[in-house]
């Protein structure tokens, strides 16, 4: 008998009512290419399999559904299955389904395997998209074949230490030959940057081998963990608009665009989290807003000030719950050019882009003596470590109060007719 693969959110009743409804099943990996997906309706769950059937043309997977859940009903073996009666049922239908024409993956446990079920793992998270396009780009044909027992470190790092040496890569039409961006990489700058994203793409390269690991697919994540990240490339984030500014740029953006850059500055909130917001996700009452999926695919509440909330109120006040926030929807990175034309007219120099209105958010509240960790909180990180790193300098402390009202002063500073320079 095959060993049952636990999944704590999955194998009880309990567990279950936790998930919220969703047309996308929850799945499992409980095999090479094969996976047990629980899809939660309102009234009823049911058990689906989903089979790997090769890289040809098309889906790659196949969904069949299997049983009900033994949600309402206890569990009869036939009609409606529990978690492992739903594991022995999937395997028993690939068996059935496999043949020696198909093309389900054989042999060893690769690099691509594991990729492929953490792109699985990852469905209905906001990071998917992300994660799916860097590992395809940066992940080379020579490691994906690799098996994952024989996996080398040396090899790794290697591969790690090359990406920073890659020129950034453009958005290039589909078919054409791969640009790049040309820059001086002797730089120290661009050198970090560069640093900087090498060590994102090995996280989530790591990321996908860790889910193998944890899952038995191979014996030992050594190989993996020995590879270390760069140090020292995270730089606080520095460029942020002042209130003066901030005031500027929205009175020199179009109309509609003007309501999307003023709820940023209100909520601190990513573009994708604010084209998602529905009017029903104002609350009124609890002066929140609710973003449904972040980055980290969980549900959050942001705070709004009293001039949020009134601004926010005065947005959605006669619509349907169910119209776009905004007015409109918007589409993905529509925001790039009226950005780059509203700082032109406002004379923002040097420019911010979209996700600059995040970063000012998070610096203005920071300095104005908002904790760290309800920053944290209101941005939808896990803990208050990236915004400590980003942005703790601002952070009014003991430390510089103490300095600035006792270290000594040596009264050599010349009198000047400047009084104060208006630059974050």
């Amino acid at each position: 008998m095959a060993k049952r693969v636990r999944d704590i959110n999955l194998e009880s009743k309990a567990a279950r009512t936790k998930l919220k409804p969703s047309g996308k099943p929850y799945y499992k990996s409980i095999g090479r290419g094969l996976h047990v997906g629980y899809r939660k309706g309102k009234r009823v769950g049911r058990w689906v399999v989903r089979r790997y059937v090769g890289s040809g043309p098309g889906d790659p997977y196949i969904v069949e559904t299997i049983a009900d859940v033994d949600d309402a009903q206890d569990a009869d073996g036939v009609r409606v299955l529990n978690f492992w009666q739903a594991q022995d049922r999937a395997r028993e239908l690939h068996k059935q389904r496999v043949t020696i024409a198909d093309d389900a993956p054989h042999g060893p446990y690769r690099v691509r395997d594991a990729i492929a079920d953490y792109l699985v793992f990852l469905e209905g998270r906001a990071s998917h998209n992300d994660t799916c396009l860097r590992l395809a780009a940066y992940v080379p044909p020579a490691l994906t074949g690799k098996e994952l027992a024989n996996l080398a470190s040396a090899e790794l790092t290697k591969w790690h230490r090359d990406l920073a040496k890659m020129p950034p890569r453009i958005r290039t039409k589909k078919g054409a030959k791969q640009a790049l961006r040309s820059v001086d990489l002797d730089d120290a700058d661009t050198k970090r940057r560069r640093q900087l994203s090498a060590n994102r793409i090995l996280g989530q390269l790591k990321a996908a081998l860790n889910l193998a690991w944890r899952e038995g697919k191979v014996a030992s994540d050594s190989a993996w963990r020995r590879v270390k990240p760069f140090q020292g490339v995270v730089a606080a984030r520095i460029r942020y608009l002042t209130t003066a500014e901030a005031k500027q740029l929205l009175n020199a953006c179009d109309p509609d665009f003007r309501l999307l850059v003023r709820a940023a500055l209100e909520t601190g909130c990513r573009y994708g989290e604010l084209c998602r917001s529905v009017v029903n996700d104002f609350n009124p009452d609890s002066g929140t807003l609710l973003i449904r999926t972040s980055k980290s695919g969980k549900p959050r509440h942001v705070y709004l000030t009293a001039e949020g909330q009134a601004s926010f109120a005065q947005l959605v006040a006669g619509r349907s719950g169910s119209e776009p926030m905004l007015g409109r929807q918007w589409r993905k990175s529509e925001q790039a050019r009226p950005m780059r034309a509203a700082c032109q007219r406002a004379k923002i120099e040097p420019p911010i882009n979209f996700h600059g209105l995040r970063h000012t958010w998070a610096s203005l509240s920071v300095m104005n003596g908002v904790p760290l960790l309800v920053v944290a909180q209101n941005l939808g990180h896990a803990d208050e470590r990236m915004v400590v790193a980003h942005y703790g300098h601002l952070a009014p402390s003991y430390i510089a109060d103490a300095i600035r009202a006792g270290a000594p002063r040596f009264g050599m500073v010349e009198p000047s007719n400047i009084t104060s320079i208006d630059r974050a």
